[in-house]
Order: structure tokens, then sequence, then C-alpha cells
């Protein structure tokens, strides 16, 4: 137990010591009362010492010491201590860089502190009788375990310090911010949680076209979505973002008709959608999707959602697909209720088949024109069809594209435009 005792101290001054010379009053910094890289290194320092001194002490005479001195088994473990002193001193070093890091202060005279403490735990272990390899394995297998499961009920002090991990999350580029809104969204538009949209807005005294608009996520830069949601220009408009909770299409257009969520007579839970409850007041319910009715199988559950016509393009662009709802559109005297989700700005892009290798400029060159271009025939047939609500919606971000085009937009969160 003593030879354990002394590599651990020893690991534990050079860990804590740096922490007491910068130490400040008021400072909240959690740090592991030893190193764990300190320990192991220092282990493995013991047990290269001692196994240069066993093959020293079968030396006999001075010639005999310098042939040994020039055997490849002795050079490499000569190698092997030095190394390992090294590391120890540089991840000390690395150790006194995230501690000042943290506090924002220059290396300064700090820099000598490495270099006194690793030098003094070297010399406290010095004479430490070795252990085995194998049973150094499983010392350093211990202490992980005890630390982990420590850590799961004492979070506030950590029994191990890690410095190569901590300086590697330090130095890490910070992928950007894509979960908070910013404040100017909020100030402009409607932010909201709510994924009931359609609900809250759908008008049941006249038609109601519900779009989902493939991949149209909200957008880092302000400008950006201000820039599309101008193409909306001189038509009574509401504009907001809200969140999803999953970044699926099939996902979205449930959740954009669901009315109403309940428990049967048995418990089990339950589901009202708007076209079943507006079929029963005489509206006319149609699905439309420009692709073909097995992709994500759709024909299955949009059947069960209850739409009474499903019109598929099998390959349709989305201005077909605005055409076909412009002729529905045309009968006086029948109510319609209508859902289509757009196709044109769907990822992946076939002239982009690498999904995340793709230039992301080049990728969001296309998807910005295909955007406007949907956006643009989804205002025309407002414009045309004032007395008509529109209800259109980003079903999630850009997904499956290059993480730098990803980048540009926030996680899970969509707009939402209501027209006329």
């Amino acid at each position: 137990m003593q030879r354990l005792l002394y590599p651990l101290i020893a690991s534990a001054l050079i860990t804590i010591v740096p922490f007491l010379v910068t130490f400040e009053k008021g400072q909240d910094i959690v740090r592991g009362l030893f190193g764990y890289e300190y320990f192991a290194l220092l282990l493995l320092i013991i047990f290269v010492r001692g196994k240069i001194l066993e093959s020293l002490n079968k030396v006999e005479a001075p010639t005999s010491l310098r042939r040994l001195l020039q055997s490849p088994k002795q050079s490499l473990y000569t190698f092997i201590f030095i190394l390992l002193c090294v590391l120890l001193f540089a991840i000390a070093w690395i150790d006194l860089q995230n501690l000042l890091a943290i506090k924002t202060q220059d290396i300064d005279w700090h820099g000598i502190l490495p270099f006194a403490t690793c030098g003094l735990a070297i010399a406290m272990v010095w004479k430490t009788k070795p252990f085995k390899f194998n049973t150094i394995c499983f010392i350093l297998f211990v202490s992980l375990i005890l630390h982990l499961a420590a850590l799961n009920y004492y979070a506030v002090q950590p029994i191990a310090q890690f410095p190569t991990i901590d300086y590697l999350e330090r130095t890490a580029p910070k992928p950007v911010q894509r979960t908070n809104i910013a404040e100017d969204y909020k100030n402009k538009y409607t932010v909201t949680d709510s994924v009931t949209i359609t609900r809250n807005y759908i008008d049941t005294a006249r038609n109601n076209v519900i779009i989902l608009v493939e991949s149209w996520g909200v957008p880092l830069d302000i400008r950006r979505f201000e820039k599309q949601i101008e193409i909306f220009k001189e038509i009574k408009t509401t504009i907001g973002i809200h969140n999803r909770m999953y970044s699926r299409t099939r996902t979205a257009e449930r959740e954009d008709l669901i009315e109403t969520l309940y428990k049967d007579s048995t418990g089990r839970k339950d589901t009202t959608f708007l076209p079943k409850t507006l079929a029963s007041k005489d509206y006319s319910t149609t699905f439309l999707f420009g692709g073909d009715s097995l992709e994500q199988f759709r024909y299955k559950y949009i059947y069960n959602i209850g739409f009474e016509h499903e019109i598929y393009g099998n390959g349709l662009d989305d201005s077909a697909m605005i055409s076909k709802i412009g002729s529905i559109l045309t009968d006086p005297h029948q109510r319609n209720f209508i859902a289509w989700t757009t196709r044109d700005t769907k990822f992946p892009m076939q002239e982009f088949p690498n999904i995340y290798n793709s230039d992301a400029d080049a990728i969001d060159s296309a998807y910005t024109i295909r955007l406007e271009h949907t956006l643009s025939l989804i205002a025309n047939l407002a414009r045309k069809h004032t007395e008509t609500r529109f209800i259109v919606q980003g079903d999630h971000n850009p997904i499956l594209s290059p993480t730098k085009f990803q980048d540009r937009f926030y996680k899970r969160w969509a707009p939402f435009v209501i027209l006329n």
C-alpha cells in the first residue's frame, strides 16, 4: 500500500500546487484531487526505472557497462524513461495553461511550477519498488472506475483530474450556437415552442391550404429570413417561427394536422386529425405530394390521417403541384381543406449526391434559388385566391447536407407564415 501511496501523493502535488498558488477568493473552479495522467506516468516511470536498474545490477565491470548501454534493449528503456519524464512535464504545463486560461491570466512566473512540482514528484517516487505492468494496468482501471462512480454521487469534487482532456475540450473549435433564438427575432416576430400552428390559425368558415415547405429552416442571419418573407409583401400576413421536436418530414406532416390528443375507453392514447373533423363539416379534404406514395410510406399514414383524396405527382415539381391546387380552389361551391408537402428543396439534391462533403456555398446557392421559387409560387397563389387561408410552414431545418451549410440555420426551428 505504501508503494501506491507515494505516486498518488506525488500526482496530487503536481495537480494541487498550481491551483493553490493561483487561488483567488470567490473563484469557482472544479478540480480533481489527483492527476490521473500524472499518476499513470509516475507508475510507468517507476516501472521503467526498475527495468534499467535491473539491467545495471547485472554489470560486473566498466567494459560490460559500456557494452550494456550500447545494447538495443537498454537504449530502448532509457529512451522510454526520458520520454515519460518529458510527457510528465508537458502535461503539467498544459494543466497550468488550462488553469490560467479560466482565470484569463498569463503564464508569467507561474512557468516554474511544472518543473518544480514534477521534479519533486520524481524524487518522491525514485526509490519506490515498481509494480508489475499488469498490476499497473489493473490499478489504473480501478482508479478510473472509482472516479466515475464517485462523480455520479458528488460531481462538485471529482477524485481525478484529466489535464489533456480539458485542454482538448478548451482548444476545440466551438460550434455555432444554433439552439436559442436571438433577441432580434424575438423583438420582430412571434416565437413559440408550440407545434399547433395549423390548429391555432385554421379558419373553418372558408378554404384552408396547409403547405409544408421542405427543408425551410430559420437562418441564423435574420436579414436572410427577411429577404425570404419579403416575397409575401402586399399580402396580409402573420409571421413567426416555432420549434419542432423532430427533424423529420413525416413527423411534421402528422403534427401539423393534429386537432386533439386523448385517451380512449381502454386508456390507450389516440389522436383526432383535422381532415376527419372537417370532412364531417362538408369539407373536401385533399393531400398532395409531388413524389411517389411509397416515399416514407406516405400511402399508409396519410390514409390513417383521414384525407378523402390523395394526389401524388410521381416526380412533378412544385410548379405543377401548385397548378393542381389552383384547379381545386376554382370551385366556388365547395369548401376545401388541402395539405401539400413541397419537394423542390428536398435534400440530398440530385446535383450534390455527396451529402456531407459537397461544397457548402454551391449547395446554399442552389437551395436559395429553389426555396425562393417555391415561396414565390405560394405567394402568387395566395394573391390569386384571397378568399382562402394559407398556412405555410417549414418542416425542419436543412439536414442531409454539409455541416458548414447546416450551421447557417437554427436547429429544429421552422418558420411559419399565415396568408390571407
